[in-house]
C-alpha cells in the first residue's frame, strides 16, 4: 500500500436527490476515516399526517417525495386499508400495480440515464451527452415519456396521483386507452433492450462488500405491494414486524438515522429485490441479467444500477400482462373500488419503492382520523450500508493504487449507485 496522504471532502454530492457529504481521510497510506453524512434538516412529515382524516392522509403522503409519490400514496393507502379492514377489488389491485410499474420505470430511467450514466461516459452531467451520444439520450427520453404517460392515464397525474383512493381506484381507463398504452410499451421494447445492450459496454467497478439484503418476499410474483419481509441472511418476518426488520439508530455526524438487521448494516432497493426474488422475474429479464453478469446473490453495490435496468425491463413486460388481464374485463366502479366504513385500528403498509422497501404505520381512531404515524424510508435503511461501503471501497481502491481523484470519483459513483433519496430519509 502506498505511503500517501489524502483528504477527500465532497460537499453536497451532485446528481442525487438531497444533500449528503463524503469525508475520507487517508494518512501514510492507511484509512483513518470514511464517512457518509446526510446534512438535510429533519422534515417531521409524520406530524403532517397526524390529525388528518384517513382519506386525506394518502394525498398528503404523496407530497413527501416528488419521485416516489405513487409509492408513498400506495403505502399510505395500504396502511389505512389494513387498519380499517378494507378489501380492494382484484381489478383495482391490477390498476394500482400498473401505476406502480410506471413509477418504477420513471424512477429507474431517471437514475440510470440522467444521474448515473454521466459517470460512465466521463462527463459531469447528461447535458454533454445530448451532442456526444444523442441516441442514448433519445432512449432515455422515450422511456421516461412512456412512464410519465402511463402514470397520467392510470394515476391521473405524472406525480402526486389523484386516482388512487382508499378502497381502490376512483376511475378506470377505457379499453381503447389501455390498448394504446399497451402499444406504446411494445413500441418502446427496443429501447429497453438497447439499454441492456448499452450496459454490456459499461465498465462497472468490481468492488464487493458482503451485506444483508432486505425486501418484500415474493410468493408467486416479483413483489411490489405488501406481504412478508425477507433478507438474504434468512430472516423472514410479517409486514407488521417492520420495526424488528429496520432497527433504526442515530449517529451524531448525520441527520438521517441508520438501520441494521443481522449485520452492522443492510441494503434495500433493486439489487435487494433481485437477490431475494430472482425466481419471479420474467424469463426475458432473467436472460438479460445473465447477459449483464448479474446473478443472485450479488454483493457489488455498483450492480444496483444493472438491477434497475433489469427491473425496468421486467416492469414493462409485466405491464403488458396486467393490461391483457384488464382488457378481458368490462370495468365498472364496483370492480375497481370497494365501499369504505370507518373503523379504528392500527396497521402497517409496506411497498417496494424504486429505492427499496417503504413503510407507513398509522393508528386511526373511531372518527377516522390519524392519531399516530411512522414512516421509514428506503434511503434511511441504506445509509449505514453506504457509510460502511465507503470505508471498504477506499481501502480497495488504495490497494489498487488509485489516486485521490480516482477514489473521489469511485466514492461518488458508489453513493449514486444506491440512488439515494436523501431529503426523504430524514424523518
Amino acid at each position: 500500500m502506498m505511503k500517501v496522504d489524502m483528504k477527500i471532502d465532497v460537499h453536497h454530492l451532485a446528481r442525487v436527490e438531497g444533500h449528503g457529504d463524503i469525508h475520507i481521510d487517508i494518512k501514510d497510506g492507511k484509512l483513518v476515516k470514511a464517512q457518509w453524512a446526510v446534512v438535510e434538516t429533519p422534515r417531521f412529515f409524520e406530524a403532517m399526517l397526524r390529525g388528518q382524516p384517513y382519506d386525506l392522509a394518502p394525498t398528503l403522503a404523496s407530497r413527501i417525495c416528488g419521485i416516489c409519490s405513487i409509492t408513498h400514496t400506495l403505502c399510505s393507502l395500504r396502511a389505512v386499508e389494513r387498519a380499517m379492514d378494507v378489501e380492494i377489488p382484484p381489478a383495482g389491485r391490477l390498476l394500482r400495480l400498473l401505476a406502480k410499474h410506471a413509477e418504477t420505470l420513471q424512477s429507474h430511467i431517471l437514475h440510470v440515464f440522467f444521474l448515473a450514466a454521466p459517470d460512465f461516459f466521463g462527463v459531469p452531467s447528461v447535458i454533454p451527452l445530448i451532442k456526444s451520444h444523442p441516441e442514448v439520450v433519445g432512449i432515455a427520453a422515450r422511456l421516461k415519456g412512456l412512464a410519465n404517460d402511463i402514470c397520467d392515464e392510470i394515476a391521473g397525474r405524472t406525480v402526486h396521483p389523484v386516482s388512487l383512493v382508499v378502497g381502490g381506484v376512483s376511475r378506470a381507463p377505457e379499453k381503447e386507452q389501455l390498448k394504446a398504452i399497451r402499444k406504446r410499451i411494445e413500441d418502446c421494447m427496443p429501447d429497453i433492450r438497447a439499454t441492456v445492450d448499452l450496459f454490456k459496454t459499461l465498465d462497472i467497478p468490481d468492488f464487493v462488500r458482503e451485506t444483508e439484503f432486505v425486501s418484500l418476499k415474493g410468493d408467486n410474483d416479483y413483489p411490489y405491494i405488501g406481504g412478508d419481509l425477507v433478507s438474504t441472511d434468512g430472516v423472514v418476518k410479517p409486514e407488521d414486524d417492520y420495526l424488528a426488520m429496520t432497527n433504526e439508530y442515530k449517529e451524531d455526524f448525520t441527520t438521517s438515522k441508520f438501520a441494521r438487521l443481522s449485520r452492522e448494516s443492510m441494503a434495500v432497493g433493486a439489487l435487494a429485490r433481485f437477490n431475494n426474488n430472482y425466481e419471479f422475474l420474467h424469463p426475458e429479464a432473467k436472460e438479460a441479467a445473465a447477459e449483464l453478469n448479474l446473478h443472485p446473490v450479488n454483493h457489488n453495490p455498483f450492480m444496483n444500477n444493472v438491477a434497475q435496468v433489469i427491473e425496468s425491463l421486467n416492469a414493462m413486460l409485466d405491464c403488458i400482462d396486467v393490461i391483457d388481464q384488464l382488457l378481458e374485463q368490462d370495468l365498472k366502479l364496483d370492480d375497481i373500488k370497494s365501499k369504505v366504513e370507518v373503523k379504528a385500528g392500527t396497521a402497517v403498509g409496506a411497498v417496494e419503492a424504486p429505492r427499496g422497501i417503504l413503510y407507513h404505520e398509522y393508528t386511526i381512531d373511531e372518527t377516522g382520523h390519524v392519531t399516530g404515524a411512522n414512516c421509514i424510508i428506503p434511503t434511511t435503511q441504506n445509509n449505514a450500508n453506504i457509510h460502511f461501503d465507503l470505508a471498504d471501497l477506499a481501502e480497495w481502491a488504495l490497494a489498487q493504487g488509485k489516486d485521490d481523484k480516482e477514489i473521489t470519483l469511485l466514492s461518488e459513483m458508489l453513493v449514486r449507485a444506491y440512488d439515494p433519496c436523501i431529503s426523504c430519509s430524514v424523518h
